[in-house]
């Protein structure tokens, strides 16, 4: 399960003399996250994840795991000549990762169907966060070197700034939504590492 949310915040300077070419950075921070757990049995286990995980829309009360995401661009803007240029933009994901811990004493083999379990759920955030940093990497593809003739706020400069963000981020959490209708739909992956869990 994924929660995104986007940002952009812009700020405009007047250069005179050479403007630098545009250039973009972005940075990652990644935290995790857990709760604990404890049964007996698989089927405890997912009950217990049914009542404590984070909370969730869907077949279960709450979700088994979640990566949840904030994404903020700090875009500076120059103007010099009647041009508007992307002079820098900073790319923050700060990335947080939630997951289940079993905390019971557990049998060998509930132990071993555990850890499959687990390994296949953290996967499955993981591929998220995955999804999500090659969303920055596009976003500053996208906009790297804009500029545009406009007026002196560069108004048209910043609108093409956050279209083409918005763009990139709606672009890419249709990804997210199509990797998870995948995963999540019966037959899939987690219906498949849920019956492990719960099989005697």
């Amino acid at each position: 399960m994924r929660l995104a949310v986007l940002t952009c915040l812009a700020a405009i300077g007047a250069l005179c003399g050479f403007a630098p070419s545009a250039s973009a950075d972005t940075k990652v921070l990644v935290k995790t996250r857990t709760y604990d757990i404890s049964g007996t049995t698989g089927a405890a286990l997912i009950e217990a994840m049914d009542r404590k995980g984070p909370k969730r829309h869907g077949f279960m009360t709450h979700a088994i795991a979640l990566t949840a995401y904030t994404v903020n661009w700090d875009l500076e803007v120059s103007r010099e000549g009647g041009v508007c240029r992307l002079r820098q933009a900073n790319g923050t994901l700060d990335l947080t990762y939630t997951l289940p811990r079993m905390t019971s004493a557990a049998t060998p083999a509930l132990q071993k169907r555990w850890k499959r379990f687990f390994e296949g759920v953290r996967a499955h955030e993981h591929n998220h966060g995955r999804i999500a940093k090659v969303m920055m990497r596009a976003t500053e593809k996208s906009i790297t070197g804009l500029e545009f003739a406009d007026n002196w706020v560069c108004s048209k400069t910043h609108r093409e700034a956050r279209r083409r963000i918005k763009a990139v981020y709606a672009e890419y959490e249709a990804k997210q939504n199509a990797f998870d209708a995948r995963e999540h739909r019966d037959g899939g992956h987690v219906e498949h590492l849920v019956r492990a869990l719960v099989r005697k």
